[in-house]
């Protein structure tokens, strides 16, 4: 491995590529053209193994702690653990959540991963430290509201009718309908390998017969990996998911690569690149705003409140069907995951005051 002194620090480092090293032979790759290309297909296939969000998170991780490395005069290399340890108490003392040291953690493992030098977040300096600040500072998690059935359909109603108000419409529906991440509704595309930064394709079903209304499978690759999402037609067709999907696709002529597009102000066009996931929350955020969902609250405490996790959140609480189901459609590993997004669905279901004679 190159001395530190070589290698900057900052520069990101590809999962799967090989650090380089002064004694070494030139790799294969270098003479071989074909395993040249092979080399970057690699890199590509490493580099999707996190998401975007994921990426800028862990990036931001890693210069915060670096940063906080050169200002109290210690070494990026070797990790060391009770330095780690000392970090996190830094930061807990300056307010950090449990939550976000938990996710910096996480960012600066990865990094050190990919420097050939893994940190050992199970040692005691680490995870000592960070057990006590848990039990010292730990506080619910902080939850985006949920959007409950009859709300969306007023934020529907707050959209105009033109090809911008379409799309969004499309969007809340399909989101809310799909129980989707905002990342996962952006990263749609109309067919499977249009496009290298899609996440999933639609396959809509028109109706078929007695009984089969038909819909859409948005087939997705998400967090937990890939899964299907069916979502059938609604009763009326100036709400239905599905049905405000086919009008989008219909008018704004999207026929191949991202499914939602910006539109641009000056012409109306519909734009050929991928719309921004930060889009959905800022959409969710306007038209609760706009329909007075949560009106006990102060516009910035709404505009703190509701997210792109609204949507998902607000199909998990409205569903009443078996968990099981939700699971499965939210694409959740486990069971307890799922009542997370349940907010306050089956809260008092089971009364065991009562239950118990008092």
């Amino acid at each position: 491995m190159a001395p530190d002194d070589e290698r900057d620090p900052h520069a990101t480092a590809d999962a799967g590529e090989a650090l380089p090293t002064g004694a070494e032979a030139p790799s294969p790759a270098l003479l071989d053209p074909r395993l040249a290309r092979l080399a970057e297909t690699a890199k590509s296939y490493a580099r999707a193994a996190r998401s975007e969000n994921t990426a800028r998170a862990y990036d931001s991780d890693w210069r915060h702690f670096a940063s906080w490395l050169r200002r109290n005069g210690f070494s990026e290399s070797p990790p060391e653990p009770q330095t780690v340890g000392l970090y996190l108490a830094a930061q807990a003392e300056a307010g950090a959540s449990v939550s976000t040291l938990e996710r910096r953690l996480c960012g600066i493992s990865w990094r050190y991963r990919q420097l050939g030098m893994p940190l050992d977040t199970a040692d005691r300096h680490i995870s000592t430290v960070l057990a006590g600040i848990r039990r010292k500072h730990a506080r619910p998690p902080a939850q985006k509201e949920a959007i409950f059935a009859d709300e969306l359909l007023a934020m529907l109603a707050t959209l105009e009718m033109d090809l911008r108000g379409l799309r969004d419409r499309a969007i809340l529906a399909l989101g809310f309908a799909g129980g989707l991440r905002r990342s996962e509704i952006v990263g749609l595309d109309c067919g499977p390998g249009q496009t290298e930064d899609g996440s999933g394709w639609i396959e809509i079903y028109p109706p078929g017969g007695p009984g089969q209304d038909g819909g859409v499978v948005l087939q997705i690759s998400g967090k937990t990996g890939r899964r299907e999402v069916e979502i059938g037609r609604g009763s009326r067709p100036e709400t239905c998911p599905v049905a405000l999907l086919e009008t989008w696709i219909r008018l704004g002529r999207i026929a191949h690569g991202p499914l939602f597009r910006p539109i641009a102000r000056k012409n109306g066009g519909v734009s050929a690149e991928r719309l921004s996931d930060k889009h959905v929350a800022r959409l969710v955020q306007k038209c609760a705003l706009k329909a007075g969902v949560r009106g006990d609250l102060s516009e910035g405490e709404r505009r703190r409140a509701f997210g792109g996790h609204s949507l998902r959140a607000g199909l998990a609480s409205s569903a009443q069907i078996e968990e099981a189901h939700v699971q499965k459609h939210l694409g959740h590993a486990s069971p307890e995951m799922t009542r997370r997004y349940q907010r306050k669905r089956d809260r008092f279901r089971v009364n065991l005051t009562k239950a118990a004679g008092l």
